[in-house]
């Protein structure tokens, strides 16, 4: 059982203790599962080589369980190593083969322009430059082999990548998403007579767009020493503590073994985010399913909200599914894989606030990280930051103790925000917190409008859940602004992308272009490509007799240029699918009218077929026992609406279920601290979810706020 701060009160050991662990830019965040359903959570600071970070937490975690780390039986972790070689531009030395006349895909890109009105604008530079970027004179269609490569064009090629000094090499030969016998032939060669890895196109991405296909097979390449080195490092450091191999989360929100990434680099860029969405609607749906709903019946589906110490990240779960894309690109380079659909934002509890030159506010992109920090942290860092102006605010305590580990220092935020008061113009330290406050607000705010209003959803017919260090602090000063009625707070929320690390099940997907009119597509023929495809999705799972294969397909409208993924249904003992031509054109009006508000009767066409083998964990509800002790400890000044109010502070652990809390109040907690503002209630549920409800809107909380002089009572469950 769980104690208040999360720790086992009897400690035992176990064969079936699991642990998830993701790395964020300023902490490392641990949840460790017993097969009794307790719950052990750690915050530790980031490290520069993550693995030495990985293996405090862990160890932190275990020490708090009372058990030994070789007690663990599974070992699941979320990195940011691959984007951040990306956007630090710190990956691989990488060579590019392509066919003759396609040198310049990389450059050249498509028609469009990244800021329609900017005449500044600039594209980024591309991960390889053009003097590492080397012809072949091959050439193939989706019919076959017109011009094959010879051993001397590999001869040819490998002699100039040594020469370059590439660490790693990215081929990507035009059609061979079809037709990849030119590509198979020259990687093969090359993996002969060089010794560096080597990422190959149909391998990465078997489809069509040679740019897209180009660009990904390119940033494979180049992080993928990275991430090689990386995960190796971890594997050494993890089997000397005794602990198993770590299996990797995946931008799909699936994870994979250590191997599977290693060769598959490309498919980390969004791990660590990937997994607080799974653990958001884990969570969310527990709370769904439950009898007592607490505020959640009727909503149109659920934001998710995670801030962290460096960024914010925001996604959308609609029908209980997350949502996913195959179109996003990190600093500017495409990646089309399946990841889970985010927008993220450079505003975190680490984002350093400035003046520009215009005079205005400004709160980051650029972050404090871990070391030294925010001014708070005491470490060295003199910069103002987010979490500096929480400190002076009110919101975070001075004698706070983040991570349950490092003290925080209110003077050194204080004076922090002095200077930018003194370079704003403005009158204290506290007018400047506020606008910090307020400019990282409207940041996230116009995040959220991003995947809520800009794709056609209205904000106010969903929840907010809120999670990350940093997220329940802000959360229902967000939902304030978007007119969001219902915030959820989940009982790890600080930890909450560690806790999804263990609730993630297996994935791995397989994809190939098929382009045919739906009216004319042969079922035999797409059957066998089905086949194909569940062969390779299978072959990617530890154990393929336990996964189950799910089926999907790009279609689009004839001349259109862009596709969307509709699910096809699934197998029966004949063929790979049951195909029902008229079943799914119909499935794909329906997506099309409900993502673009329109159908139409023009022809039907598959792009892409797609295969995903799954393969299910069980994952405990989490159990919430508190601890019996009072959870009110006190009262301090916190600022709401430009005024300080006397505010209670509640130890979140203890707070019976049932209890009804008014705010404005704080509940403070080892990894997060939650702030309920006036006209806002709080819930607690049994699980230890917190479920805050506006009382100012018209949605569905119910009850009266008590202003400032607020409390709790005891309500045995909802009061509808």
């Amino acid at each position: 059982m769980t104690n208040g701060n999360g720790e086992l009160e009897d400690a035992h050991e176990t064969d079936e203790v699991r642990i998830g662990v993701d790395v964020g830019g300023t902490f490392t965040d641990v949840a460790l599962s017993t097969a009794d359903g307790d719950l052990v959570t750690a915050k530790v600071p980031s490290t520069a080589d993550q693995s030495e970070g990985v293996l405090e937490g862990i160890e932190t975690a275990c020490d708090r369980a009372g058990i030994d780390p070789a007690s663990i039986a599974e070992f699941t972790h979320a990195t940011t190593v691959s984007v951040n070689a990306l956007l630090e531009r710190a990956g691989a030395t990488t060579a590019l083969v392509t066919t003759a006349g396609f040198r310049d895909v990389l450059e050249i890109g498509r028609q469009d322009r990244p800021s329609l009105y900017d005449l500044a604008a600039e594209r980024p530079e591309p991960l390889i430059p053009r003097r590492r970027r080397f012809e072949v004179d091959e050439r193939a269609t989706p019919e076959g082999v017109e011009r094959p490569v010879t051993d001397g064009d590999i001869d040819a090629v490998a002699a100039k990548i040594e020469v370059s000094d590439a660490e790693s090499v990215a081929v990507a030969f035009l059609h061979s998403y079809a037709t990849p016998q030119n590509e198979t032939r020259l990687a093969e060669g090359l993996r002969e007579r060089l010794e560096v890895p080597v990422s190959v196109s149909h391998e990465v991405l078997a489809e069509f767009r040679e740019y897209e296909r180009t660009s990904t097979t390119a940033v494979d390449a180049y992080v993928r020493p990275t991430i090689d080195a990386y995960v190796g490092r971890l594997a050494d450091r993890a089997r000397d503590a005794g602990v198993p191999i770590p299996r990797i989360m995946q931008s799909n929100g699936g994870i994979a073994d250590a191997e599977t990434v290693r060769e598959r680099a490309a498919t980390t860029v969004l791990s660590g985010p990937a997994a607080g969405v799974v653990g958001a609607n884990r969570t969310a749906a527990s709370v769904v399913d439950a009898d007592d709903l607490g505020g959640l019946e009727g909503l149109a589906g659920l934001v998710t909200f995670d801030m962290g110490g460096t960024s914010s990240d925001v996604s959308l779960v609609r029908d209980g599914r997350i949502e996913r894309t195959t179109e996003t690109a990190i600093d500017g380079h495409p990646i089309r894989l399946p990841m889970v659909d985010l927008h993220t934002v450079g505003s975190g509890g680490g984002s350093i606030a400035r003046v520009d030159a215009g005079g205005a506010l400004r709160v980051g992109p650029r972050s404090a990280g871990a070391d030294p920090g925010p001014a708070c942290y005491g470490r060295g860092g003199t910069a103002p930051t987010v979490t500096d102006a929480n400190v002076a605010l009110g919101y975070i305590g001075p004698d706070a103790a983040l991570g349950g580990e490092l003290a925080l220092e209110a003077d050194a935020a204080t004076a922090a925000l002095d200077e930018l008061a003194d370079a704003a113009g403005l009158d204290s330290a506290i007018e400047a917190a506020e606008g910090v406050y307020r400019v990282a607000n409207a940041t996230m705010v116009r995040a959220i409008r991003s995947v809520t209003v800009e794709r056609g959803y209205d904000p106010r017919a969903f929840g907010l859940v809120a999670f990350g260090g940093a997220g329940p602090l802000h959360a229902a000063a967000l939902a304030d602004r978007l007119e969001i009625d219902t915030v959820v707070v989940p009982l790890p929320s600080g930890v909450l992308s560690a806790f999804g690390l263990l609730a993630a099940d297996e994935e791995f997907d397989a994809a190939r272009t098929y382009r045919v009119a739906l009216a004319e597509a042969d079922p035999a023929s797409i059957g066998a490509v089905y086949d194909e495809l569940a062969d390779e999705a299978l072959a990617g799972v530890r154990d393929p007799e336990a996964a189950t294969l799910e089926f999907a397909a790009d279609l689009r409208y004839a001349g259109q240029s862009f596709e969307l993924e509709v699910d096809v249904p699934g197998c029966d003992d004949e063929t790979a699918i049951s195909f029902d031509p008229q079943a799914i054109r119909e499935r794909f009006h329906e997506v099309h009218e409900r993502a673009y508000g329109y159908r139409t009767e023009e022809p039907v066409e598959f792009v892409t077929l797609r295969a995903t083998a799954v393969v299910e964990r069980d994952t405990d509800a989490v159990r919430y026992e508190p601890d019996g002790a009072d959870p009110r400890v006190g009262t301090r000044k916190a600022r709401f609406d430009g005024a300080f109010l006397e505010t209670p502070i509640y130890d979140r652990p203890s707070v019976p279920v049932g209890t009804t809390i008014d705010g404005p109040a704080v509940l403070e907690q080892r990894e997060s601290t939650t702030v309920v503002p006036p006209d806002w209630i709080g819930r607690v549920r049994e699980d230890g979810t917190l479920i805050l409800e506006s009382q100012s809107g018209s949605g569905s909380g119910s009850g009266s706020a008590s202003g400032s002089g607020s409390g709790s009572r005891p309500t045995g469950g909802d009061r509808r």
